[in-house]
């Protein structure tokens, strides 16, 4: 920092894509700070720095940062502009990788550091990346096809959809950054990243559909060379060529698309000062990715029915074995784990599973490790939020398991929280709504009793792609993109008492089209829940529901029930039979 002038650095998570989960070589932020989460940011100035996490990650970065090297500071509450005005001395020049930005969060900086009378600088060469002497090499994991009689829809058919939107926009490219965007768009998937099945490349998109991918060669298998040629249109370079490729786009005085919230603001940068016309606009898959075609929604809902299925088995399994107090959240992890990997189909859990018992549910993305791994004793609770990757689709289901007697407190909390899912399960809504507006749905019951979570209800969710997909989602945060058939989102409210225990009941939901009644005068839509699996019912106080509520739930649990029998052994059928039959009182 000193022999660049610059008064301080900012270390993002994300990659040069942008991801969520990123690479062992990309992480950045975790190997200087110590943090684990999936979304979060460092500034370190001369003689201060600070972490910015939001509320899932809160309790999770105060177990995990030193807090004598850093402050701690939640991310919408303290955020990150005021610190620079506080700290960031006149005149400094606050560094950054313009790789690893957008710039739409460029322009944030570039504001935040002018408010502090300083300048965000550009910095080429990754400061982190010089001192990581044993930094991890990047993945190189081989590519393959994702079949058209699972994709739906060639990449022929989607690179020519997108060509049209070009062309009508009349913008001559198109910038493609975001690994799950070039895998649906080309129909293929990786291995590059952990959780997700992605390869990480660039792709440069043109008005008439034809598209050059960099990626390193080693990634390029037969298999998806022979898709490539038979598709036609479809050419590869190495990830070097890149930024030529943007200069010579420039050169050409293209009109060319980027997303300015997913791209990288090199990219702008390198096209810019060439002198090309950048457009902003969204990454023109995107929307269409998120709109599953009938092929994948029916993809989608076998995988949940295989996914239902092997959650029975452990379900079933645990409530024999965690009374005896045997059990632990590794323990657990491990037997999900296998009984899912009965699947020939599965190929992965979709994100790391949350197995978190009794206080450690309070922390909401809690991941086990040896020295916080808790036994599930009686009077507790434990939450699991899981999810599996299938050839087929994409799963993510959270359940909230008494051990032993729950409190009332317990009993009365999660009571709350399954009235906002049902809320929403349950809500029509006409089309053009966002998942904004339905937001408070969810949330209404805990509202009443004077409570909350601090996350978002509902996120879009990919077809065997990212269990995290934009644009969709239901939150309180802004969303301008409205809910359409096809797309695929969460219904997740929970409830979280720190040093105690943490609540959440997740179902994956379709966006479908409803019945209209006669006389009205908008078409509706609604939502259809992909997740099979029994809800705790000794949890469940059934006076707080009200009639509509629990037919909702004797409903879902008798289509758990009928779904899942065939599917199991006789004795998780028989545990099944149980725990579904209708709530008593």
């Amino acid at each position: 920092m000193r022999r660049l002038r610059l008064a301080g650095y900012v270390i993002p998570h994300g990659d040069e894509h942008q991801n969520e989960y990123v690479p062992a070589s990309a992480e950045r932020l975790r190997w200087l700070t110590g943090f684990s989460g999936s979304a979060g940011s460092a500034i370190v100035l001369r003689e201060r720095a600070a972490v910015f996490v939001d509320g899932r990650y809160t309790v999770q970065a105060a177990a995990e940062v030193a807090a004598s090297a850093y402050e701690i500071r939640h991310v919408s509450r303290e955020p990150p502009a005021d610190w620079i005005a506080e700290h960031l001395p006149a005149g400094g020049r606050l560094g950054y990788d313009p790789w690893l930005f957008t710039p739409a969060q460029v322009a944030a900086l570039e504001a935040a550091c002018h408010d502090a009378e300083a300048r965000a600088v550009a910095v080429p060469a990754n400061l982190i990346d010089t001192i990581w002497r044993d930094r991890p090499p990047p993945p190189v994991a081989p590519m393959a096809v994702h079949p058209l009689s699972i994709a739906g829809q060639s990449a022929a058919d989607k690179r020519a959809q997108i060509g049209e939107m070009l062309r009508e926009r009349r913008q001559d490219a198109a910038v493609l950054s975001a690994p799950d965007s070039i895998a649906w768009l080309l129909n293929i998937r990786g291995g590059d990243l952990p959780h997700v099945p992605v390869t990480l490349a660039f792709a440069i998109i043109t008005a008439d559909g034809s598209v050059t991918l960099f990626v390193d060669p080693g990634k390029v298998t037969p298999a998806v060379q022979s898709h490539f040629a038979s598709e036609g249109g479809i050419s590869l370079s190495e990830p070097t060529a890149l930024p030529n490729a943007l200069r010579r786009l420039g050169e050409e005085r293209r009109r060319v698309r980027i997303d300015p919230e997913r791209s990288p603001a090199a990219i702008k940068q390198l096209l810019k000062t060439a002198g090309g016309i950048v457009v902003s606009g969204p990454d023109p898959c995107l929307k269409l990715k998120a709109i599953k075609n009938p092929v994948e929604q029916d993809g989608m809902r076998a995988a949940h029915r295989r996914d239902g299925a092997a959650l029975a088995a452990f379900l079933a399994w645990l409530a024999q074995a965690a009374p005896s107090g045997a059990v632990s959240e590794t323990t657990a992890v491990a037997r999900l784990e296998a009984c899912r990997r009965r699947d020939p189909l599965y190929r992965g859990p979709s994100f790391p599973t949350i197995a978190a018992a009794g206080p450690n549910g309070a922390v909401v993305h809690y991941r086990v490790t040896a020295a916080t791994d808790r036994p599930l004793v009686p009077g507790s609770l434990f939450l699991l939020d899981s999810g599996g990757q299938y050839a087929d689709g994409t799963t993510d289901v959270t359940r909230t398991v008494a051990i032993g007697a729950p409190t009332a407190e317990m009993r009365e909390r999660l009571t709350l929280v399954l009235k906002g899912h049902i809320g929403i399960a349950t809500l029509r809504f006409p089309k053009g709504t966002t998942g904004t507006q339905i937001d408070a749905f969810a949330r209404l019951a805990l509202w009443q009793a004077g409570l909350d979570y601090d996350h978002g209800t509902g996120h879009g969710v990919g077809a065997y792609l990212s269990v995290h997909e934009g644009p969709q989602s239901i939150s309180k945060m802004p969303n301008r993109t409205a809910l359409e058939p096809g797309m695929v989102l969460s219904n997740e409210p929970g409830y979280y008492k720190t040093g105690a225990y943490g609540i959440r009941i997740e179902n994956l939901v379709l966006v479908s089209e409803a019945f209209t009644p006669e006389g009205g005068e908008h078409e509706l839509l609604s939502f259809e829940t992909l997740t099979l699996a029994p809800i705790d019912r000794a949890l469940i106080l059934a006076e707080m529901l009200t009639p509509a509520e629990r037919e909702w739930l004797d409903a879902y649990h008798a289509r758990v029930r009928a779904t899942m029998t065939p599917l199991v052994d006789r004795a998780t059928a028989a545990w099944l039979s149980e725990v579904t039959a209708p709530l008593a009182g």
